[in-house]
């Protein structure tokens, strides 16, 4: 390679790409590779000098029938960025997560000469698994964060390593809640339940309502509970005020909305870490939730016609990660139908008793140690690898 610096392209497209996206460029600069980045990046990201040319709220849709109405913007997003890497290369992209948008803008970008990677494996070895084939056709390397990934793309003749994920190394198996509730300014003697509706505007409007119902039936039968709900932008802080603006104010009151700073896309993270026990939209998010060691309900609402398309798809018996992870039901799991302010509530209340909450804690410190004893590969060490391939 020449003397300039590497000229690396990376999307993400959510809060939780955000974080593996920072985590990524800290990477190559501790390994003190001259490289500048750009692409669609967060708040994260950009504060360590990421040149993000759309906002990444522009990407957050999900969903296959909600998406639809959002597919000539994100098409134009797409053959923008091809534009402009095929008119100034970049020497490699790094798609993070964001699948659909990702795999397709690769598949574009690697007849142009440009390698490709994918950082988080979509979760073809639960649905749809005949993706697998176009992954194989549209990317050098699929860096995995968990190593059972590693095992079905290699049997499927697809580059892959494990990588981990970098928070499972930077987050102690024993997290204790005092600091987080010190950084927040919060009472540390307060029984805390964080609320953790999404990050995309579809999902808060789906999901706060149900979360939110179950929380006010949790703080009638427990008049001294606190919650919080981060929000990670202006827009999502309205959205969220506006959705708690309808309920009473005996549960306005005990509801703490946290903004996030600007440079500050770990809000979530920081809720998480301050809560006796998170009521959470199913996710990326789960798993930091797993790795702060807090009892969590997931719970998760699509549109009916995507629901009933994916149910026919998906080959697992579990959505959430800490599930999939452990292969059994360690969290609840309210999904579609039993996503009802009455099982929030149900399942909230077993878990603040001391038993249950135990319990379950006991074994999502198990995941994460699991996760911490696996020999993972550096990630920026994995993507220089392509690199130097001949």
């Amino acid at each position: 390679m020449s003397g300039k610096p590497l000229r690396i392209g990376i999307v993400v497209g959510e809060v939780s790409g955000d974080t593996l996206g920072v985590a990524l460029i800290r990477a190559f600069k501790a390994q003190e590779i001259d490289a500048t980045f750009e692409g669609i990046g967060g708040p994260q990201m950009i504060a360590e000098g990421f040149h993000s040319i759309y906002p990444m709220e522009r990407l957050a849709v999900m969903g296959l029938v909600e998406v639809m109405g959002r597919l000539k913007e994100l098409f134009a997003i797409r053959d923008d960025l091809v534009a402009r890497w095929k008119d100034s290369p970049v020497d490699i992209f790094v798609g993070i997560d964001a699948p659909d948008f990702n795999l397709r803008l690769s598949s574009q970008l690697k007849p142009l000469g440009i390698k490709t990677v994918q950082y988080v494996s979509p979760s073809v070895w639960a649905w749809r698994q005949g993706r697998v084939h176009g992954i194989r056709a549209a990317v050098d390397l699929v860096l995995c964060l968990f190593p059972f990934e590693v095992d079905f793309y290699l049997k499927h003749q697809v580059p892959a390593v494990f990588v981990g994920h970098p928070l499972a190394q930077e987050i102690p198996v024993q997290h204790d809640l005092a600091p987080a509730r010190q950084q927040l300014g919060l009472d540390p003697a307060q029984t805390i339940v964080g609320i953790l509706p999404g990050s995309r505007s579809g999902e808060v409007s789906r999901l706060a309502p149900v979360l939110f119902d179950g929380a006010f039936k949790l703080l009638q039968s427990k008049p001294a509970l606190r919650f919080l709900v981060p929000a990670i932008n202006q827009a999502r802080f309205e959205q969220i005020q506006q959705i708690l603006a309808s309920y009473p104010a005996s549960f306005s009151q005990a509801v703490q909305v946290i903004h996030a700073q600007e440079s500050n896309s770990k809000i979530g993270r920081d809720v998480m870490a301050a809560s006796d026990l998170v009521l959470l939209a199913s996710g990326t998010a789960t798993l930091e939730c797993l790795l702060f060691g807090r009892p969590m309900v997931v719970v998760y609402k699509l549109h009916w016609l995507t629901y009933l398309i994916a149910s026919f798809m998906v080959r697992i018996p579990y959505k959430s990660l800490p599930n999939i992870l452990a292969n059994r039901e360690v969290v609840p799991e309210l999904i579609q139908y039993d996503a009802t302010p009455d099982k929030v509530y149900q399942a909230a209340k077993a878990l603040l008793q001391t038993p249950q909450g135990k319990t379950q804690q006991d074994a999502l410190v198990a995941i994460h140690q699991q996760l911490q004893g696996q020999q993972a590969v550096n990630p920026a060490l994995a993507i220089l690898g392509v690199l130097n391939k001949t």
